[in-house]
């Protein structure tokens, strides 16, 4: 556990991530100080903060802020492990994922690894088996807004 002050928390060694057990105590003389210590921050999994139900009403603009560092801000509670799960998620900013446009964990991570690619006017000989009219391989695809394992006719 290490204990600073807002200002010395701007430095930017004492700002990075740290992953697995670590508690970091900053300590700020007002408000102002606060803010402009967790707009130091670099993109984080996740954020908490602890308080009171007043607390957390008058805070705002932490909130705000930290919704911009992290993909996922927790209010009087501890962030999860880990788990592949739909509710799970991270977003940017980096490390959290290093593209806004996905998430690095839960289910929803697949589409890291993914990029949509039109098959236009293929004959079904030229496709692979996943893309087959007749469904071959038996895969749960989305044909006009219905989930089905049916050939395409």
């Amino acid at each position: 556990m290490i204990a600073l002050t807002g200002h010395s928390f701007i430095e930017p060694t004492l700002s990075k991530e740290v992953f697995g057990p670590f508690s970091l105590i900053v300590e700020y003389d007002n408000n102002d100080d606060l803010l402009n210590a967790a707009s130091c921050l670099e993109g984080q999994l996740t954020a908490t903060v602890h308080g009171a139900e007043d607390d957390i009403a008058g805070a705002t603009g932490l909130l705000n802020i930290l919704a911009q560092k992290a993909g996922r801000v927790v209010i009087n509670g501890f962030p999860t492990g880990v788990e592949v799960c739909h509710s799970i998620v991270h977003g940017d900013p980096y490390p959290a994922t290093s593209d806004g446009g996905s998430t690095s964990v839960g289910t929803g991570a697949i589409t890291r690894f993914t990029r949509a690619v039109s098959w236009q006017s293929f004959p079904d000989s030229a496709l692979p088996d996943e893309r087959k009219s007749d469904n071959p391989c038996g895969i749960t695809r989305l044909v006009n807004r219905k989930l089905t394992t049916d050939a395409i006719s």
